[in-house]
């Protein structure tokens, strides 16, 4: 696996850059083609706090995971384990759809987690009105929500648009 680590208002030394390398090869018994995948890990410092995000792009899924702790190794070890947790819960739902998907997982080595399957229980539909992105907000914060889908009047296209953790907003729009 390539690992890219960036350093945000921090220089990431080898021994940083090691225990990264170290941990995120206990996932490579999960995937396929291990030397063919690029994780991108962002460390970040703020105050005390670090912050360690891993993104790692797969063919069918990109799995991703963030955490913030005091301590940089703690960090590490929660991100990591939080993304092996993720492909572990998800291995049944990934068993029953192989047959139509070409998975970068080997499932065989995976042991699924034991947990109440997870289902749909709400299905709902909205009329989408178009509306600029300062409406939008404030139409999600009425309403509570922590995301609000709109038709963007400027730009025509589906947008969703979402609190962030840092208390900023961020979007996402469809492509077409």
């Amino acid at each position: 696996m390539e690992l890219i680590i960036h350093g945000d208002k921090l220089k990431i030394t080898p021994a940083m850059s090691n225990y990264i390398e170290e941990k995120l090869g206990k996932l490579e018994k999960y995937l396929q083609n291990g030397e063919n995948i690029r994780a991108n890990i962002n460390v970040k410092v703020n105050g005390h706090k670090h912050r360690v995000e891993i993104t790692i792009p797969l063919k069918t899924f990109i799995l991703r995971s963030e955490e913030t702790t005091e301590d940089f190794y703690t960090t590490v070890d929660k991100t990591i384990g939080k993304l092996e947790r993720q492909i572990r819960k998800n291995k049944t739902r990934m068993v029953t759809k192989q047959s139509k998907t070409s998975y970068d997982f080997d499932l065989l080595s995976i042991e699924p987690e034991e947990e109440e399957e997870q289902k749909v229980v709400k299905r709902k539909s909205i009329e989408i009105k178009p509306m600029h992105e300062e409406e939008a907000i404030i139409q999600m914060e009425l309403l509570s929500h922590k995301f609000y889908l709109y038709k963007d009047s400027d730009k025509n296209k589906l947008v969703v648009i979402y609190k962030r953790d840092d208390g900023n907003y961020g979007t996402i729009e469809a492509e077409e």
